[in-house]
């Protein structure tokens, strides 16, 4: 039976591996089907402390994975698909059939941005098209851009991308804005972005260019086609919490995420870490301290056994 098993390998899985490893528990870390997580497709990222020129979000996951695997942290490239935590031990059934024993688990299986379903969206993302302005906002500045959605993350990309672009589109399907009164306040009092109402993505453009040049907008009242010039598209519609394998086994809230206190869960000896189970900042450096907390309470919980 393990100690530990960690689900996930971002920033926060990768560093509760690190943290346990480094402790003598000797973690078993469950990869999942995409190893490094969301950063792993992202080309360049400037705001993870200690690379003063960025790191390649692949070379940083790769390191950390490295780092982990230097203290003896074991890996399997597999995913959960089913969990048993009504008892002791806690159980995991991986795709491949084989169920998992353990004393204590640590979530950090990530949310998934939600992209528009278009073609030229899954061709260019990482090339002009992003989930997550905060990441990756500074690449755009002085030059158009645009963001899709109506909600509050719609908002908050939007107002934060006015900080340094010339030009934020807001592209919404509906005359008003979904978002709450105070953030939709904001987004029509700053003079640096404009609403497209009634508004959908026909298409991105360039594909060929192999980069955002442009975006072919569809008004769905009159179904009039036009044109606008960005170089950078940003999805404003939600992320979805990456649950389902623990979905009836543990406390989620309305949207999915995962309920925890620091990083604790409702269930004795099953911890969260990193986006699953934040709604707020979504970022990796956030998502690696937890991952350390994570740890943390995980080790204090099987100390607590003995």
């Amino acid at each position: 039976m393990e100690k530990i098993v960690i689900v996930g390998t971002g920033p926060a899985g990768l560093t509760a591996a690190i943290y346990a490893a480094r402790a003598d528990f000797e973690p078993l870390v469950i990869e999942g089907m995409q190893p490094g997580g969301q950063l792993t497709t992202t080309t360049d990222i400037e705001n993870y402390p200690g690379f003063v020129d960025g790191i390649d979000g692949f070379t940083l996951m790769q390191s950390m994975k490295d780092q982990a695997a230097r203290f003896n942290a074991k890996f399997i490239m597999d995913e959960v698909v089913s969990t048993d935590l009504s008892g002791s031990p806690l159980t995991l059934t991986l795709g491949s059939g084989d169920v998992i024993e353990t004393q204590s688990i640590i979530i950090a299986t990530g949310a998934t941005a939600i992209y528009l379903d278009m073609e030229s969206i899954r061709t260019l993302t990482g090339r002009g098209v992003s989930a997550c302005a905060t990441c990756d906002g500074a690449f755009y500045r002085d030059v158009p851009v645009a963001v899709v959605g109506g909600g509050d993350t719609a908002a908050e990309e939007a107002l934060f991308l006015a900080r340094m672009s010339s030009k934020v589109y807001m592209i919404h399907r509906r005359d008003k804005l979904r978002a709450s009164q105070i953030m939709a306040d904001r987004v029509l009092a700053n003079e640096k972005i404009e609403v497209l109402w009634d508004s959908v993505i026909d298409e991105v453009l360039d594909v060929e260019k192999n980069e955002v040049t442009g975006l072919r907008i569809k008004n769905v009242k009159t179904e009039e086609l036009s044109n606008i010039d960005v170089t950078g598209l940003f999805m404003g519609i939600g992320h979805k919490p990456n649950t389902g394998a623990f979905d009836g086994q543990i406390d989620l809230d309305d949207q999915g995420f995962i309920v925890a206190t620091n990083t604790k869960t409702n269930i004795a000896g099953v911890f969260a870490a990193g986006d699953v189970q934040d709604h707020t900042y979504k970022q990796a450096v956030t998502a690696a301290g937890s991952g350390c907390k994570a740890a943390l309470e995980a080790i204090g919980y099987l100390e607590s056994l003995t």
